[in-house]
């Protein structure tokens, strides 16, 4: 059987997979695993993006929580980085998003915080995981007045702002900003927190109905805001994911910025400051080569972990590192937060832009970007992890590796968040990487 938990919670179809009994179990399994603190009430701070399907969940996953005996703080509609910042800053117990990040609308998922704002480790995940495949026998329900209560957070959403504008403090007047809010969680922290700071601000899809989040807007669909950036002649453009963990920038020249370059402009800067703990730069095993070259020259040292941030955050707290993410846009400022967070990453890259007098799309020619070629291939959850052993798959991985070596390389990985398997080529001849992709991506498709 395939493990309930993926690299960022329990996803799914709203409904389906992902269903209201589920949630219920996962909220009381998790509570009692997580709040574990003798002596008082364990309290759990909950929070959700926009999903139509949000009501539903946060309603079954608090009454699981209740059903233990633990007390809920419901934050309502805010980004993951702000749970993972509240559930500290209020002294909870743990803390809870539910949220399908990047992904269309009819999904959502369920991820926890420790009380320490961190995501769980596989092992803890395989806790709560086997209580619940055990119908939570070894969970005392409790009954009367030793059940729990929900309390409605009203300020978190300025909480999480305030922190974030006091964490990069500047003055934006001025600057023209253009920002796509991917109806999603950051539609009012975003907006709160530049205006706040003083910016010229012009902001994109900030009008959630529960069906829209992620519809051709946000990190995922920057078309527009590369266009509005050029014709509103502003400084630079953000784009943020569903449940805003993650941001892609864009320069004034209306070209995309993304987490790899990011990263290589904050890096450099960090350490020409002296503020890049041990020179470290933590990233996954898809960032591009191009910044593995621009690390050395700078005498950066590049980390690398398996896909997914809390794998990147693991490496940081384990080698003392300060800075580390995702291609895609998940990029951890760790001594400000303990999560991938997309606003205090577009916060630092403005404050670059500002410090240096440079525009973006001089600091982002810090790296050069080689070519990738990324193809998603639809495959069964149960089949993701061992698509990779079917003969004539392994053949023809063996002699595209043969072909690249030295000058490129092939990576084939299952989503931790879909059904779907990535093939990614990376090498210097963008046409022939295009075609070597697609054509390993249809034959993993044919052998389904």
């Amino acid at each position: 059987m395939a493990r309930m938990f993926g690299t960022d919670g329990v996803r799914g179809v709203a409904g389906e997979e992902l269903s209201a009994s589920l949630a219920l179990k996962l909220g009381a399994a998790g509570a009692f695993v997580l709040a574990d603190a003798p002596g008082k009430k364990p309290v759990v701070l909950v929070g959700c993006d926009t999903r139509i399907s949000g009501d539903m969940l946060a309603s079954a996953l608090m009454a699981g929580i209740c059903s233990i005996g633990a007390d809920v703080m419901y934050a309502g509609v805010v980004p993951t980085p702000a749970i993972a910042y509240l559930t500290v800053k209020y002294g909870c117990d743990a803390g809870v998003v539910i949220s399908a990040s990047h992904n269309p609308a009819k999904f959502n998922g369920i991820k926890f915080f420790d009380s320490e704002g961190f995501k769980l480790p596989d092992a803890v995940e395989d806790r709560i995981e086997a209580l619940i495949k055990d119908d939570l026998k070894d969970v005392k329900p409790a009954a009367g007045d030793a059940t729990g209560i929900i309390k409605r957070v009203d300020n978190a959403a300025e909480d999480y702002s305030d922190h974030c504008a006091e964490a990069v403090p500047m003055d934006l007047s001025g600057m023209k900003i253009v920002i796509d809010c991917a109806e999603g969680a950051s539609y009012r922290t975003s907006p709160m927190t530049l205006k706040k700071l003083g910016a010229d601000l012009i902001v994109l899809h900030d009008s959630p109905d529960g069906k829209n989040i992620n519809l051709s807007c946000g990190s995922t669909h920057m078309e527009e805001l590369c266009e509005r950036v050029k014709e509103e002649g502003a400084a630079l453009g953000l784009a943020f994911d569903g449940d805003a963990d993650r941001c892609l920038a864009v320069d004034e020249k209306g070209n995309i910025v993304n987490g790899d370059r990011m990263m290589a402009i904050n890096a450099l800067y960090l350490k020409e400051k002296g503020l890049l703990k041990k020179d470290l730069l933590t990233v996954t095993v898809m960032s591009n080569l191009g910044l593995e070259l621009m690390a050395g020259k700078h005498g950066i040292k590049l980390s690398k972990t398996k896909v997914g941030d809390r794998y990147v955050l693991e490496s940081m707290k384990e080698e003392g590192g300060c800075l580390g993410g995702e291609q895609s846009g998940h990029v951890i400022f760790l001594d400000e937060n303990t999560t991938g967070d997309g606003l205090l990453s577009g916060l630092h890259l403005i404050k670059v832009m500002q410090e240096s007098k440079k525009p973006l799309s001089e600091l982002a020619e810090v790296m050069e970007m080689l070519p990738q070629a990324l193809v998603n291939v639809s495959v069964p959850n149960d089949r993701k992890d061992s698509i990779t052993s079917v003969p004539e798959v392994k053949a023809a991985i063996e002699e595209l590796e043969k072909k690249y070596s030295g000058e490129g390389r092939i990576l084939i990985r299952p989503s931790g968040t879909e059904p779907l398997v990535r093939v990614m080529i990376e090498g210097r001849d963008e046409a022939v990487i295009e075609k070597d992709a697609k054509e390993l991506a249809a034959l993993i498709g044919d052998c389904l």
